[in-house]
């Protein structure tokens, strides 16, 4: 039985299946280039450099203005290098060197880099998502039959391995501000199809369920925001084989919600960033998304209530599937150009999604062309004209019937979501 929902259209949005298009992550878990950011967007990081002249920059957001500092080394860094900052303002690298994988970290020490040896692990090693506290780091070491997770910054000297979860897994979210309560996406030894489960890794890694929308469907957990415990999936449940973006609430008793306004013709959606601080209200929680057509990569923004995609031209510059919301509700996009190697363009939530649930036009800073592209009813493989760089892209916004409410939270520090399968309601559709 397939525990889910499919959510229509609003009236005039696309709903063909997009075409599924290649994966751009590297063997440590980001793209070449690519920019990670803290839990709370303070800091962030990536290897920057042209040909095989690489280096560690880290990004400083937390302040008036954004600025980027270089940490070179003596010795440029391999093109396969992984990155990713701490809240302290640090930077874990992970390099490969005869079958394993080495942990430091970097520091500027005024014209000089700074550099602490963590150690090693045996064989290749992928970072999980950045820790919720900022200062913890973990990877995971996929197996066959087995994955490790590794708590590789911020514990005792050395890697230590936490939790051992049967099967092979992937992804990574966290469920919990404490950096307690794991999701992976796990395939078992015997095969199957992938679901995702909860480690809990306060108590040794205890596995428990937490998607299986129907038996034999591929359940993948993409996002999670603790606060208002929205989650964002994807999984093949409503159209075997096809996958789709879906969402629901951790402790909810409703399904997994399947909108057709996140299917956009011949174009991929990416999730990449939820809003935090809407505790109680997941209806309410923006989801920032990756749109690859083309003609290259551009923004959507869309919340439960307002059901629908809005397209947004990003900066010019930006760094495609990069960038967070703030508890102000502003979405912050990070981008790099020849006259301005460090900096973030800023939308406000009501920018994004307008003002009293009424269909607003783009705001004036994003200028015509912008406003053009930002409704939910454009072409999927046209890009939105971008914004000039430090302009705040901008979008025509409509309200909505809000979504499933939250089930009473438990224990204090622990998150024990139910697992969805478990939903009554199936197969319900939403017009809207």
């Amino acid at each position: 039985m397939t525990a889910c929902a499919t959510e229509a259209a609003a009236e005039g949005e696309a709903t063909e299946e997009p075409r599924r298009g290649p994966a751009t992550a590297g063997p440590d878990g980001a793209a070449p280039g690519a920019l990670t950011l803290t839990a709370d967007g303070s800091y962030a990081a990536r290897l920057a450099g042209t040909g095989e002249a690489h280096y560690v920059e880290r990004w400083t957001l937390g302040g008036p203005e954004p600025y980027a500092v270089p940490l070179p080394l003596d010795q440029p860094e391999e093109a396969h290098t992984a990155v990713q900052p701490l809240a302290d303002g640090r930077v874990l690298v992970v390099r490969r060197a005869a079958g394993r994988s080495l942990f430091s970290l970097l520091y500027p020490t005024g014209p000089a880099t700074g550099q602490v040896h963590l150690g090693a692990v045996t064989g290749p090693v992928v970072l999980l998502p950045p820790c919720p506290d900022g200062v913890r780091a973990y990877a995971l070491t996929p197996g066959a039959h087995a994955t490790g997770v590794w708590l590789v910054a911020g514990g005792a000297p050395g890697p230590q391995r936490v939790a051992v979860v049967p099967g092979r897994c992937s992804g990574g979210a966290w469920l919990d501000r404490a950096g307690r309560m794991l999701a992976l996406d796990r395939r078992l030894p015997e095969g199957g199809p992938v679901k995702a489960v909860s480690v809990d890794l306060a108590r040794g890694g205890e596995v428990a369920p937490l998607l299986q929308i129907a038996e034999s469907s591929d359940d993948r957990l993409l996002l999670a925001d603790p606060d208002s415990g929205l989650i964002v999936v994807r999984s093949d449940a409503p159209a075997p084989g096809r996958d789709r973006l879906g969402w629901g609430v951790l402790g909810s008793l409703e399904p997994v919600r399947f909108p057709e306004s996140l299917r956009l013709p011949d174009a991929v959606v990416t999730p990449f960033a939820l809003q935090p601080g809407q505790a109680l209200a997941p209806e309410d929680c923006a989801l920032a998304v990756r749109i690859d057509g083309a003609s290259g990569s551009w923004v959507g923004a869309w919340s439960p209530a307002a059901r629908r995609l809005h397209q947004l031209a990003p900066p010019e510059g930006w760094l495609a599937g990069t960038g967070s919301w703030g508890r102000d509700g502003r979405l912050h996009l990070p981008y790099t150009t020849g006259q301005v190697p460090c900096g973030v363009a800023h939308a406000s939530r009501e920018e994004t999604f307008g003002l009293g649930g009424g269909r607003g036009g783009a705001p004036a800073t994003a200028g015509p062309a912008a406003a053009a592209g930002a409704a939910s009813g454009a072409s999927a493989g046209t890009a939105p004209t971008p914004c000039a760089a430090g302009a705040s892209p901008g979008a025509s916004g409509v309200g909505g019937a809000g979504g499933p409410g939250r089930a009473e939270a438990g224990a204090a520090g622990a998150c024990r979501p139910v697992p969805l399968q478990q939903a009554p309601l199936t197969g319900r559709v939403m017009h809207g």
